[in-house]
């Protein structure tokens, strides 16, 4: 049996649960003062403060006073893409807008001719290039989309890289179907026939050879209305592809509210997220997956946080990592912006990184939180309380990264 006992911790801080936690539940963390946590065969054993126990064959590792806290969980990433997009930087330098460049041929279509000229092993080195920096920031369990393909055959060559990823690399990675990202070029004046590829070619593939768990869709103007979004999800369920919706990023055209109808387990972004859909979430049980470095990015406004822990609906956020509007891998400067922008105490922010972003990808039972049953994923923070990650900005404080009780 693996063993490893973790001691000398300064401060345990971790949400508790096996579900996401909402409203003023949001906020409330456990914290223990010298503590101590036993890792059996990458499965937490034991959790205490006070003197450690002598545990026999266990590999010992001193916190030295440190901050400790679950493994940070990444809910939306857009991981698996061909090339980069750094020539789009000057143009919006100059003025052009998200939808101005993507209608110009840069955007996720540049991104798609990059992607489907990639070989598997190209995106393969490529992506877990980018794991091994999310796991040196705290990540330990992240999500990742497909939706670069955007043909039956890229798309799942891009959910079989994310599978092969999640074999072979330490970070845990659920996997989102995300062919409805954007009607490909020659699919514009076809609308009608992209939506079928998508629900009847790409989704009984994706079903068959079992490489994805949810279904995304990006519901906006100038890529799908809500009644195309409603039916790329539904057609998900009837393939057990449970749904996820980018919502309210740029215009307010009803995402909200469609995943609240529909009882999506998460919508992302919601930077414009109006009333009636944080009440149509609320209603729903949806929660809310927010990419502030995206805002940041964007130089867009912020997303109305605050009333959506009043109004109970569980906020999770994320980095968005992805070649155009969020090339960020940092959940760490996530962790800021929800305090600065968002305003969120630290306890709230911390659950949103750790178990509100594990049930944004059905990990809850697994991952988000250090309590016996929990997998062993934890991070010593250079840092002596939960205080000073959220207010250092610009340093890595991630001093040592356990997964499944081993070493990173």
């Amino acid at each position: 049996m693996r063993k490893l006992l973790l001691t000398n911790i300064g401060m345990l801080a971790t949400p508790q649960g096996r579900a996401a936690k909402k409203g003023t539940e949001q906020g409330t963390i456990q914290m223990l003062k010298n503590a101590w946590v036993l890792v059996e065969d990458g499965v937490i054993a034991q959790v205490g403060t006070g003197a450690a126990p002598e545990v026999e064959d266990a590999k010992v590792v001193d916190a030295e006073g440190n901050l400790v806290t679950p493994g940070l969980v990444d809910a939306h990433t857009h991981l698996i893409f061909g090339g980069w997009r750094q020539n789009e930087l000057g143009m919006k330098l100059h003025g052009k807008t998200y939808l101005e460049i993507q209608n110009a041929g840069g955007g996720i279509q540049s991104t798609t001719n990059a992607t489907r000229q990639a070989t598997a092993e190209e995106l393969t080195n490529k992506a877990a290039k980018a794991l091994d920096e999310m796991m040196g920031f705290g990540v330990t369990t992240c999500e990742a989309k497909s939706g670069y393909g955007l043909a039956t055959e890229h798309e799942l060559k891009a959910l079989q890289v994310i599978k092969d990823l999640n074999d072979r690399h330490p970070m845990d990675i659920v996997a989102t179907f995300m062919g409805a990202h954007l009607v490909p070029a020659e699919y514009k004046q076809n609308r009608e026939e992209y939506i079928r590829l998508v629900c009847e070619e790409m989704m009984p593939a994706v079903k068959e050879q079992g490489i994805a768990k949810f279904c995304d869709v990006f519901c906006e103007a100038d890529t799908f209305t809500v009644e195309e979004s409603r039916q790329v999800l539904e057609a998900g369920l009837k393939y057990g592809l449970r749904p996820k919706i980018h919502a309210d990023e740029i215009e307010a055209i009803g995402g909200s509210q469609l995943a609240g109808e529909i009882g999506a387990i998460s919508a992302e972004h919601l930077i414009v997220c109006p009333p009636e859909g944080i009440a149509s979430m609320a209603k729903g049980g949806v929660i809310a997956c927010l990419l502030p470095a995206t805002s940041f990015n964007l130089g867009a406004v912020f997303a109305p946080a605050r009333d959506m822990i009043r109004a109970g609906v569980p906020v999770a956020m994320a980095t968005d990592f992805n070649p155009g509007s969020c090339p960020c891998l940092n959940l760490q400067f996530v962790i800021n912006l929800g305090c600065l922008k968002y305003k969120l105490t630290p306890e709230e922010v911390l659950t949103a990184v750790t178990l509100n972003g594990a049930a944004a990808i059905d990990m809850a039972d697994k991952v988000g939180s250090v309590e016996v049953g929990k997998q062993g994923d934890l991070v010593i923070w250079d840092a002596p309380d939960l205080d000073y990650i959220c207010y250092r900005v610009g340093s890595n404080l991630a001093k040592t990264v356990i997964k499944r009780g081993e070493l990173v």
